[in-house]
């Protein structure tokens, strides 16, 4: 018989706006922000155990979010997150 014992996703996550919206860069990245930080909200409401690896800014105004998050709720993550 075999179980999980622990468990993790790490996630590459790319928030950009339609280019055919015509945003500006500091429009897009202003946007993109906003829905990078509704994301964290999102993941907080939900009680979800999370760990940001990186956030970068491109250079289009997109944003690249590097999330490690918590499987579900009964593995013990304590080793992926230290």
């Amino acid at each position: 018989m075999k179980r999980i014992q622990s468990a993790c996703i790490l996630q590459t996550l790319v928030f950009s706006q339609n280019p055919d919206a015509g945003y500006s860069k500091e429009r897009a990245l202003e946007a993109n922000r906003l829905e990078v930080r509704y994301y964290k909200a999102r993941l907080d409401s939900a009680k979800t155990r999370y760990q940001i690896v990186d956030e970068a800014p491109q250079e289009d105004g997109s944003i690249i979010l590097r999330v490690r998050k918590q499987y579900n709720d009964r593995a013990d993550v304590s080793e992926y997150f230290a």
